[in-house]
């Protein structure tokens, strides 16, 4: 089944997220995922760089398509033109991808000044005419495509709870609405009472929400990410029981199993951060009893 339909049904969808490889063809990737063919509803592909090696992100997701996988094209805007932008749009089009998840690269807005406002406007406005022109079956210069290009439209938003931010994400996610999102993935879930609460704000949209959750197979992952990431983004109970669980993979799962089914009650559905560990992916989803 399309993500698309998945989402239109209100099914509780499982997406995941992998890298392209850098240097190397992806059947390795696609190796590694067989195992949960048809228990998650898309693959979703970053686009990575590492010391000048570029991952074919696309050329990753049509295997991906090739081998029965929904696959997702996921991109950034902020360092794009317009052309840019449209090359690979019209690109992932032509390898038979109908799944776009975007990002700002620069989207979690955590002031309130005017300008910070702005460059997302900018941002989402880029990204529109884009959108329109291939849509209608025509470039921004104008030329014509041989084919009209639509996406699924999926839009990444900070999902923290503070003193300033709602509002501004309230104004974030109604600039995505308004150019046709067809669902936001929040940010990294650790906390259900902080995300039930940024739930309470922003389902008035009518837009379904994918929450992010983070397989953490360590406490010093854990650490890392509230040093490096946010501070206090995993609660410290958390960090403690996998530092004192004898059985770090068993309390990992746990860990994971019990956000996820907190999950099924607040959002439409739940997007899998991996790090690397896709070949242990079909665990997790026994754990959390995802399809």
């Amino acid at each position: 089944m399309k993500l698309k339909e998945a989402l239109k049904r209100k099914n509780f969808v499982v997406t995941s997220e992998v890298q392209a490889p850098m240097g190397q063809e992806p059947e390795e990737l696609v190796e590694n995922l067989k195992m949960v063919r048809g228990r998650v509803d898309g693959v979703s592909l970053s686009e990575s760089e590492f010391e000048g090696v570029v991952g074919d992100t696309i050329k990753t997701c049509e295997v991906l398509k090739e081998n029965r996988f929904e696959s997702i094209y996921q991109t950034t805007t902020r360092d794009k033109n317009r052309l840019q932008l449209q090359k690979d749009l019209i690109d992932a089009h032509d390898a038979g991808i109908d799944n776009l998840l975007v990002f700002t690269e620069d989207y979690r807005i955590t002031g309130d000044s005017l300008q910070e406002m702005m460059f997302f406007h900018v941002d989402a406005g880029k990204l529109n005419s884009v959108l329109e022109h291939i849509r209608e079956g025509r470039t921004v210069e104008g030329q014509e495509l041989q084919t009209k290009a639509d996406f699924l439209l999926g839009s990444g938003v900070e999902s923290s709870w503070g003193k300033n931010v709602p509002d501004l994400e309230m104004k974030e996610m109604e600039e995505m609405t308004k150019i046709g999102t067809g669902y936001f993935l929040t940010t990294p879930i650790f906390d259900l009472d902080s995300f039930e609460k940024f739930l309470s704000r922003t389902n008035t949209f009518g837009v379904p929400v994918i929450a992010e959750v983070m397989i953490l197979r360590t406490a010093g992952m854990a650490r890392f990410l509230n040093r490096h990431l946010k501070s206090g983004m995993v609660p410290e109970w958390m960090i403690q029981k996998l530092l004192k669980a004898p059985d770090k993979e068993k309390a990992s799962m746990e860990l994971f199993a019990d956000t996820v089914k907190g999950l099924k009650d607040l959002c439409q559905g739940v997007h899998i951060i991996t790090i690397g560990g896709e070949e242990k992916l079909r665990h997790y989803l026994d754990a959390a009893e995802l399809k």
